[in-house]
């Protein structure tokens, strides 16, 4: 992407503005901090990708517009473009991508790469704008094959931002490698092969059940073809058995109904003589029945005198027991007023002798009171004594307080100074403790002789791993040449693979000859053609495969050398492991050397200040200040004469006589308590007089004489309880004669009705008795038939039950068999079908492993540990020379960069190590090998310069993306005058490989080592931009 010109309207801080890239090949945008240099390369990316730093879309629009617009022409293979996007206020954004009509081809100049632009001042372009911004968005990417993330991070280093790439995790570092060089088919390949793998998987295991399902029931197979056949011969034998038990049971049938016949007539007339014999006992029950009932009668007529003469006095005694009842309603009502008027006499009495004692306790607690108030109002000469004594001591106190509170500024300072005096002398003495510990350090110091030899021997050293650093790098490219290689030959191998997989396609199609359809046009094949075709085709595959057996073999051969020169690049890599260390032991020694000058003369100064913070100890020279502050103070606290004892003394006296106050108080209250009682006492006097009045007054009330009344009208009642319940006993005893009465009268009317009936039923059970005795004859002759004419032996009958239970027998044990022996063909037929459906399922499962295998080969194929993994390890080697080569110009070669994909893990199983992916920096120096992270300030850009161009430089050389330009924002701050030119340096360096470099900086040296600037001013009107070179 190369740009040609950039329009600017209300966008941030410009109104409008207008930039051409005519002649820029290396330019420099400079200006004040917050002029405006970041806003004017943001709208590039605003522009093309419709991301910004703001946080709202509005704030693209410069304050008080209601519009912004950026125009952005640029070259792109050979094409020239143009994109417009518009953002307005509070709405949605408006994008246009157009394409120039007429062909711009990018004419590069050999000397600086830079390109030349189109000469013609107007230019047509023709829209390209898809429907909706979100449609052309993508279109644009796909055009120019560039997301914006990728942008970021390798051709715009951003301010904020530059770091962005070496800030990441190192599994998101390989990501955003994997972006740049466009791996993310592979990962949409490697998880539809994985998609694909896991249905296939899923359908393995349900597939391997059901076939060892199937096998099961086809292993029992054979013993249901046994119990079929012994079926079969039980079902015969069991016919056989049933047509005998018919036959038997026919004949014996045909007995049994004749002899059925007579014993029908039998047991009819069995049944009625049994009827009659019925109905002559229930007759003769009836007769004795009524028989007994007559004999109750007579023997109850005979009582029939004493009966009478018991019931007469049983009504003399209701009516002497209902004359006792009136007596006793009359006596109860009575007895209920009398314990009336008891209880409202008892009443008013209780409540006069309750009032009565209540003021007799009343005037019991008075007199009580009235002791304990005297016994206090003895103690009132000694509480007034220790008041006055209280009310002293308290005015001392006071005063004591006011001292105490004016010197307690005073002895606070007093204080304080004292610990800082204390401070003081503690710091001298940690002073001179200190230089007794510099001074033996220093002197150990000086008992190193060896210094220079050692010195030598670090530069011998050092001069043998530099020539086997440059032996490794020379492996290094080597190395690299070899993976080159090989990656090529995977590309070539996948591709033939690929051609030999539709090769094998079409020679399928090609197997039948009568159905063989031309792969191309679809037309029937002649049988000539066909073979031709054939024959053809298998060549091309013989061909296609040969090939990738030499691919295969020369992949054999390149793995062979890679290792061996990866295991001679780790010996060397082991050996140069010590060169940090010992560049950095070098350093130790020089700094040594260059210190041990200034040593002695540091132990005399130290001597010297040690001598004297001695003196100042021994004679208290230090803290003068406050020493004399402190005098002063001491002096005042001693005019002030203020003891803490005496005024402790003073407040134990105010709180031992503080009970004074307390105890005055009681005698005033006992005081006014004393006139109280003394004011109530004959109140109370007049009320006892009062109860004991109300207690004579009802002795003699009304209720009393009432009273007196009631009970000689109960005493002239002359009722008597004892009387009464003895005749309520004997009534009792004679109330049975009542009942006797009553059966008398029943008896009188039951005699004349029972004496007829007895006499009928005599009758009738003669003549049933004469009807019995003929229907018995007529039994006797039946039976004595039965027996001779149709004669049947006892055990006929069993046998044929027999004969019956064994027939049914039969026929059960038949049908169950029947029915088992259909269940068994069933079996049969349908395991001859789960046959077919076992090698159906088989043939299926073989199927689905394979493509199952297939597709997870694929999977890991595919995946980031594949080809992927395959393709940055080699890039690391490539961009790890690339970024050294940079970064030995600008560290003039102190720092070394080394790209490290693998760790061992901190895990251990079994003592072996676990490897981890990972994308580590580490940076060799003087000091040693370190991280990335480690390192800040000036020396971190360096690194992430060098590390960020290498990038930019690789991309540029790799067909896929190829980026033609960079932008450098705001990456000089941290360096000094010399890394600053080294960074230019290094820019230059690259320029040839890229149409257009762009750096931003507020920095005058670094502008002026450009030809070409950019300067961006800020006023009022807002930011404008002046091209100068």
């Amino acid at each position: 992407m190369i740009p040609q010109q950039l329009k600017l309207q209300n966008f941030l801080s410009y109104r409008e503005v207008v930039l051409n890239f005519d002649g820029l090949h290396v330019a420099c945008v400079c200006g004040a901090n917050g002029a405006g240099k970041s806003s004017l390369l943001e709208a590039i990316a605003w522009c093309v990708w419709g991301q910004s730093r703001v946080t709202a879309e509005d704030d693209i629009v410069r304050q008080g517009a209601k519009e912004a617009q950026v125009s952005f022409s640029f070259i792109h293979d050979g094409q020239c473009y143009r994109i417009i996007r518009t953002r307005r206020r509070n709405q949605t954004s408006a994008l246009e991508f157009q394409i120039q009509t007429n062909k711009v081809r990018a004419n590069v100049d050999s000397a600086k790469g830079a390109a030349k632009k189109p000469t013609a001042t107007e230019q047509q372009f023709k829209s390209l704008t898809q429907k909706g911004v979100r449609a052309t968005q993508q279109y644009i990417i796909q055009q120019i094959k560039i997301d914006y993330d990728t942008f970021v991070n390798s051709a715009y280093l951003r301010q904020g931002r530059a770091d962005e790439f070496m800030l990441k995790r190192p599994s998101e570092r390989k990501q955003v490698l994997a972006d740049l060089l466009k791996l993310g088919h592979y990962d949409q390949l490697a998880e539809q092969a994985k998609e694909q793998a896991r249905d296939y998987k899923a359908q393995i295991q349900p597939l391997e059940a059901l076939l060892t399902q199937l096998a099961q029931q086809i292993q029992s197979r054979e013993g249901i073809q046994q119990q079929h056949e012994q079926l079969q011969t039980a079902v015969k034998g069991k016919e056989t058995d049933q047509w005998r038990y018919r036959k038997r049971l026919k004949a014996l049938g045909k007995k049994q109904q004749q002899r059925q016949t007579l014993q029908q007539k039998l047991a009819l007339t069995q049944q009625q003589h049994q009827h009659q014999k019925t109905t002559w006992h229930s007759n003769k029950a009836a007769l004795e029945e009524s028989q007994q009932q007559l004999q109750k009668v007579e023997s109850i007529l005979e009582q029939t005198a004493e009966i009478q003469q018991r019931y007469q006095a049983l009504e003399t005694l209701t009516v002497q027991e209902e004359e006792q009842s009136e007596k006793f309603q009359t006596y109860q009502q009575a007895q209920a007023r009398r314990i009336e008027l008891q209880q409202q006499h008892q009443q008013q009495y209780q409540e006069a002798q309750i009032q009565l004692a209540q003021y007799s306790a009343q005037l019991t607690q008075l007199a009580e009171q009235e002791q304990e108030v005297v016994k206090t109002l003895a103690k009132k000469d000694k509480v007034i004594e220790n008041l006055a004594a209280l009310k002293q001591a308290k005015k001392q106190l006071r005063s004591l307080d006011k001292i105490e509170a004016e010197s307690a500024p005073l002895r606070q300072r007093f204080l304080e100074i004292k610990g800082q005096i204390e401070q003081a002398h503690t710091r001298l003495t940690t002073k001179i403790e200190a230089l007794d510990t510099q001074q033996a350090r220093i002197t150990t110091q000086q008992q190193s002789t060896q210094l220079l030899e050692k010195a030598d021997e670090v530069s011998h050293r050092i001069a043998h791993l530099e020539q086997r650093r440059e032996y490794q790098e020379a492996v290094r490219q080597k190395g690299i040449e070899r993976r080159s290689f090989m990656e090529r030959l995977q590309a070539n191998q996948l591709n033939h693979e690929v051609e030999l997989a539709q090769l094998d396609q079409t020679l399928r199609l090609l197997e039948d000859p009568d159905e063989a359809h031309c792969p191309l046009c679809e037309q029937t094949l002649g049988k000539t053609t066909w073979q031709a075709l054939r024959d053809r085709t298998a060549d091309e595959r013989n061909e296609v495969q040969n090939q990738i057996w030499a691919i295969r073999e020369q992949l054999a051969v390149s793995e062979s050398e890679i290792q061996v020169l990866r295991q001679e690049y780790r010996v060397l890599e082991d050996e140069l492991a010590k060169y940090a260390h010992i560049l950095e032991e070098r350093g130790q020694l020089k700094a040594k050397l260059a210190s041990a000058d200034s040593l002695q003369n540091q132990l005399r100064t130290m001597d010297e200040e040690r001598a004297q913070l001695e003196r100042c100890l021994a004679e208290h020279d230090y803290a003068e200040n406050l020493q004399d502050e402190l005098k002063g103070i001491e002096t005042q606290l001693a005019a002030m004469e203020y003891d803490d004892r005496d005024h402790a003394l003073v407040r134990s006296q105010v709180e031992r006589l503080r009970w004074s106050e307390i105890k005055h108080t009681e005698i005033k209250q006992a005081e006014r308590r004393l006139d109280q009682i003394r004011e109530h006492r004959p109140q109370i006097e007049a009320n006892i007089q009062i109860a004991q009045a109300a207690i004579d007054e009802a002795k003699e009330s009304s209720e009393a004489q009432e009273l007196q009344q009631i009970e000689q009208q109960i005493e002239a009642i002359g009722y008597s309880l004892e009387k009464h319940n003895q005749l309520r006993d004997q009534l009792r005893e004679t109330r049975m004669w009542q009942g006797r009465y009553q059966e008398l009268q029943q008896a009188q009317l039951q005699k004349i009705a029972l004496a007829e009936k007895v006499e009928q039923l005599e009758k009738l059970c003669e003549t049933q008795a004469v009807e019995i005795e003929t229907v018995t004859q007529r039994v006797e002759q039946l039976q004595t038939q039965f027996k001779k004419k149709h004669s049947f032996p006892n055990d006929a009958q069993a046998e044929m039950e027999k004969v019956e239970t064994a027939l049914a027998q039969c026929l059960e044990g038949r049908d169950q068999e029947l029915s088992r022996l259909g269940r068994l063909q069933q079996q049969l037929s349908q395991l001859e079908t789960v046959e077919i459906q076992r090698e159906k399922q088989q043939t299926h499962l073989e199927d689905i492993k394979h493509k199952y295998q297939v597709y997870r080969s694929l999977a890991e194929a595919f995946g980031r540990n594949g080809i992927q993994a395959l393709m940055i390890e080699n890039l690391l080697p490539q961009l790890e020379a690339m970024t050294n080569q940079i970064l030995g110009r600008l560290s003039n070669h102190q720092l070394h960069v080394q790209f490290v994909t693998q760790r061992v893990g901190r895990n251990k199983t079994r003592n072996k190590k676990k490897l981890i992916d990972t994308l580590d920096i580490l940076i060799a120096d003087v000091r040693g090998t370190r991280p990335y992270e480690t390192y800040s300030g000036g020396e971190a850009f360096r690194v992430n310069f060098a590390i960020r161009l290498a990038i930019a430089r690789l991309l540029a050389m790799r067909s896929g993306t190829a980026l033609q330009m960079l932008i450098v924002d705001e990456g000089f701050g941290t360096q000094d005058r010399e890394g600053c030119d080294r960074l230019i340096a290094a820019i230059e360096a690259i320029a040839p490989d890229f149409a257009c470099i762009l750096t931003i900086t507020h920095m005058p040296h670094f502008r002026e080592a450009f030809q070409t600037r950019i300067d961006v001013f800020k006023d009022e009107g807002g930011s404008h931009i002046k091209l100068s070179s």
